[in-house]
């Protein structure tokens, strides 16, 4: 637990320092106000852009922040440092995870009282998003482990964030599309909140989004593993 805080509080300090890091919480719920507020059409849902922009929300914020934290650190060998201090693959992405999964869930509470849900409506609506980027997290996680640097995270992080934020968007107007879509936990979330209050089935999208969990969650160990082997590979030959 002590590894955990210690973890969450150098991440708070770094924020105030990365601008890039903090606009990734506040642009998409920024931008669900500015378009449900200014553009009312005749016919269209009042929730139409905050079910929108909260999927492309869970597929971008929580992926890229913590791709960027995890290659930084591991670009300036903190990393390393955490490694040697004996810190456990669950210890540290609990510890970094826990900071974004903290302000990506602040945005999603905007979402939902933009939304104007009912209490009942507001809580499911919270718990999706938060399945939806504990998902991200883990694959942003894996991506950020297995990157040498952070320009090398980025190269990765981009087309990663583009095909999973903007599948689901993609999929609403091509058949073909949702249809390979259907398989990736961002286009299940935004089933999931399409259904919100019509008592729709939701068991397939549990087990799509529980198997990418299991998947991102699988790839992150290996790669945590996989660099502690390479920092005590040295050692052992040295001896």
């Amino acid at each position: 637990m002590r590894h955990i805080i210690t973890i969450i509080k150098k991440q708070i300090k770094d924020t105030l320092r990365n601008k890039a890091v903090l606009i990734q919480f506040v642009m998409f719920p920024a931008l669900a106000v500015i378009m449900t507020r200014s553009m009312q059409i005749e016919g269209m849902p009042p929730d139409f852009f905050v079910k929108l922009f909260s999927t492309m929300y869970v597929g971008m914020a929580p992926l890229t922040c913590i791709a960027a934290i995890i290659s930084e650190e591991k670009e300036k060998n903190t990393l390393r440092v955490l490694l040697m201090a004996d810190v456990s693959s669950w210890q540290y992405l609990v510890g970094v995870g826990s900071y974004v999964f903290f302000f990506c869930m602040l945005g999603a509470g905007v979402f939902c009282l933009l939304g104007g849900y009912t209490l009942g409506q507001g809580g499911v609506f919270l718990l999706i998003m938060a399945v939806g980027i504990l998902t991200s997290l883990l694959l942003g996680a894996a991506v950020g482990i297995g990157s040498g640097s952070q320009m090398a995270a980025t190269s990765v992080t981009v087309p990663v964030m583009l095909l999973f934020s903007f599948s689901p968007m993609l999929s609403m107007f091509n058949d073909h599309i949702a249809k390979l879509a259907r398989f990736t936990y961002t286009e299940q979330i935004r089933l999931l909140l399409n259904g919100l209050g019509k008592g729709e089935r939701t068991g397939e999208g549990i087990l799509i989004i529980a198997a990418n969990i299991f998947l991102f969650g699988s790839i992150f160990w290996l790669l945590y593993r996989r660099q502690g082997f390479k920092q005590n590979q040295p050692a052992l030959t040295k001896n």
